[in-house]
């Protein structure tokens, strides 16, 4: 996609607005619902801790959702505590949980604790959005990948998300292209599972290039936020510098959203 505007606007009505540091505060969420709602328009939605789930959403207009993250972000085999999270985030009023397949049991390969863990996780949530966390930075391999995509594609996931934002490497081109392939091939999910990428999206050039695949994978109209996601949190500085024709501020320090 060559026009920045087109690229920002796409960008801006997709982005799930994150902050997940370990020392957020009402205060740091109620900044981030303020941001949500800017002069170029609104985010899809704001990521958060449980914790803050119920307070975005009265913090936040009925058309921004809220999403908040569970089983996060180390993805241990635990459903009690995977459950735990997402009661809360179903009792605070949110619309979305964003879970962590359990990447590790992937790489022992005991799919069927996956299974267990993605399948509790969905049938306590009904009627939210699911984005299944596939921590592709730590799988990296493309096999583990796609069938992370696959075991989440079957367990009930409306989204794939690449990554936590919390290890070294967070998404990649190479990791979203196998994502979006196993969406693609998937017979339910085809027409209606969409994609997040997240973590080190620090650019409108950075979305580019995943709006690209997206669009080549699932079509273009897909490019819209039931379909697709990008989690970050200081694009929108690019986002805004781009939309307001101003010149491109500094990009982030690696390692945050």
């Amino acid at each position: 996609m060559n026009d920045a505007h087109a690229t920002a606007r796409i960008a801006l009505a997709c982005l799930d607005l994150t902050s997940l540091n370990d020392a957020d505060t009402e205060a740091d969420v109620a900044r981030l619902c303020e941001r949500a709602q800017g002069p170029h328009g609104p985010v899809a939605a704001v990521c958060v801790w449980p914790r803050f789930a119920a307070f975005a959403r009265r913090e936040l207009p009925a058309h921004i959702g809220v999403a908040a993250v569970a089983n996060f972000p180390d993805g241990e085999v635990d459903i009690e505590r995977a459950l735990r999270d997402t009661g809360e985030i179903v009792q605070s009023g949110a619309q979305e949980v964003d879970v962590v397949l359990p990447f590790g049991a992937l790489l022992r390969g005991d799919e069927p604790a996956v299974a267990r863990l993605l399948g509790a996780v969905r049938a306590a949530c009904p009627g939210l959005v699911l984005k299944v966390i596939l921590e592709t930075g730590v799988l990296v391999d493309d096999a583990l990948i796609v069938r992370a995509s696959q075991l989440s594609l079957a367990a009930g996931a409306d989204f794939l998300k690449t990554s936590t934002g919390k290890t070294p490497v967070s998404a990649t081109p190479q990791a979203a292209t196998a994502m979006l392939r196993s969406i693609a091939a998937d017979a339910r999910g085809a027409g209606r599972v969409g994609f997040k990428a997240s973590g080190g999206i620090r650019s409108v050039a950075d979305a580019a290039v995943y709006i690209e695949l997206c669009e080549a994978a699932l079509g273009a109209q897909a490019l819209q936020p039931g379909r697709f996601r990008i989690g970050a949190s200081s694009l929108l500085n690019d986002i805004e510098a781009v939309l307001g024709g101003q010149a491109t501020p500094p990009a982030a320090a690696p390692g945050t959203y």
